[in-house]
């Protein structure tokens, strides 16, 4: 050990908050500082964004001295962009001007009090573990960079001997997260000032459950719009409204799981979300104020529709990289994936759909609702088909094979004639009749020479064909297409 310097172990940052005294405890502002707190506050709307995005505009009545104030206008988010806050005095714009505004986000912890000491000095205070008589030293802070060193008047000690004691907390730590601005005012007296900034930590996604039916041609679907407060701070009795689009915005070079929701009953009043257009996105107002308190993620219902019309597909998808080379075989009990799709229309619906996850559930012989698959959506205007994979049917498989392959021309890059034949034979183990779709991307200039049964032209590089596969038995499909490149 070095001559006059006292090593001591590390001891925790809960224990070292449990060692920490300040006479002053309790937080107080500057004694120029006029204090604006959530008890002014005469109203608040939040505007959420779906990219981690929200406006926030907070009205307070708030007494200003004539000519220059200093305010602190404590309990914004703490993830506030300061560069877009705008003060505006409401009730006496005339002669209101600002001059300066500083975001102090440095808040007020036991490690951030020692590190704004180091250079001063600190009383120590020790208890007798006998007698339980306290001594009090005074050191000076020299470090607090992965762990404290102290000098005092004979030697250096590292780590904490005691309780420290503070005489102060320096103006620039805040106990919350204030913004301190210097403005001009010419009327003494209450004022009505609005704040308005966009933060970060606010953020909100569309969930929707949906219920099949047993013949799987109808569903009933309940929306739902997850909002998630994490900005640092509560809005109580906010307006609440919701931005759906895809707004762009200009970002910096660089920038810094979800939870399956349970099955809900039926929502009974889907109308507490209004929407309407709003330049070329949709916006949703909350017809009722609502708080989001600090760290909470809460639910807020945004549209119902039951016996929703559904459309349920069996789809085979094919590739287009086996009509220019030989391969023979291209797959074995290949998946044939599940799909459905309903229109956004009819009651209930017909309106625009933020995007969002859909999650499916069916029920049982039993009446349990259990889940069945999830997909997400995009936003989707009123009108426009909602298309969903579930996941891959148990009982429906398929065998792809390149029966025929031949080059019929080309040499060089260009003018290449390729004609290819397939065979895909579709199985069935379900007690009924299924039609499968199978849809083959077709390359370049293509003809259909020869076919099992005709094709339709979904696309014009698309095949499908409508397979009708017997109940526990299979059906083959065969064609022959002359591909040019």
């Amino acid at each position: 050990m070095i001559s006059g310097i006292v090593t001591r172990p590390k001891i925790s940052h809960a224990a070292f908050a449990g060692l920490l005294a300040i006479p002053l405890c309790v937080w107080a502002a500057a004694p120029d500082e006029i204090v604006s707190t959530a008890s002014d506050q005469q109203g608040v709307a939040v505007t959420i964004y779906n990219d981690n995005l929200a406006l926030v505009k907070d009205a307070r009545r708030v007494r200003l001295g004539r000519d220059f104030n200093r305010l602190a206008w404590r309990e914004v988010s703490a993830q506030m962009q300061p560069e877009t806050a705008q003060l505006r005095n409401v009730s006496s714009p005339a002669g209101f001007r600002l001059q300066e505004q500083n975001f102090d986000f440095d808040l007020l912890t036991p490690q951030k009090l020692l590190e704004k000491y180091v250079g001063r000095e600190v009383g120590v205070i020790r208890t007798h573990p006998t007698t339980g008589a306290e001594t009090r030293e005074t050191a000076t802070v020299l470090a607090t960079n992965g762990g404290v060193v102290l000098k005092f008047a004979d030697r250096i000690e590292t780590g904490v001997p005691g309780r420290l004691a503070f005489t102060g907390v320096p103006d620039t730590l805040r106990d919350k997260p204030t913004l301190v601005i210097s403005l001009i005012n010419s009327t003494a007296g209450p004022q009505n000032l609005e704040l308005s900034y966009l933060t970060h930590g606010l953020s909100w996604r569309a969930d929707y459950v949906a219920e099949l039916n047993e013949r799987d041609d109808q569903l009933d679907l309940n929306g739902w719009v997850t909002l998630t407060n994490k900005s640092g701070a509560a809005y109580q009795d906010a307006r609440l409204q919701l931005v759906a689009g895809d707004l762009n915005r200009v970002r910096d070079e660089q920038m810094p799981t979800r939870a399956l929701m349970p099955m809900a009953a039926k929502v009974a009043e889907a109308a507490d979300m209004q929407q309407e257009s709003l330049f070329e996105y949709h916006l949703y107002t909350l017809q009722r104020p609502t708080t989001l308190a600090e760290n909470q993620t809460k639910q807020v219902a945004l549209m119902s529709a039951t016996r929703v019309l559904v459309k349920k597909e069996f789809l085979l998808q094919g590739d287009n990289y086996y009509y220019s080379g030989q391969y023979g075989e291209l797959g074995q009990k290949m998946k044939v994936g599940v799909f459905v799709e309903f229109v956004n229309k009819g009651e209930g619906l017909g309106i625009p759909l933020p995007k969002g996850v859909i999650r499916m559930y069916k029920k049982d012989s039993q009446g349990n609702a259990q889940f069945v698959g999830e997909d997400r959506i995009d936003h989707t205007p009123k009108n426009e088909t909602v298309r969903l994979k579930l996941g891959d049917a148990f009982d429906l498989t398929a065998d792809r094979k390149q029966t025929a392959f031949q080059k019929l021309a080309g040499t060089g890059r260009y003018n290449y004639v390729y004609e290819s034949a397939y065979e895909i034979v579709l199985k069935n183990a379900k007690p009924e009749a299924v039609t499968v779709t199978v849809r083959e991307p077709m390359p370049g200039d293509w003809t259909m020479v020869s076919e099992s049964q005709p094709h339709a032209k979904a696309a014009s590089g698309t095949a499908e064909w409508q397979v009708l596969v017997p109940a526990e038995g299979k059906a083959t499909l065969t064609w022959r297409v002359r591909v040019r490149y």
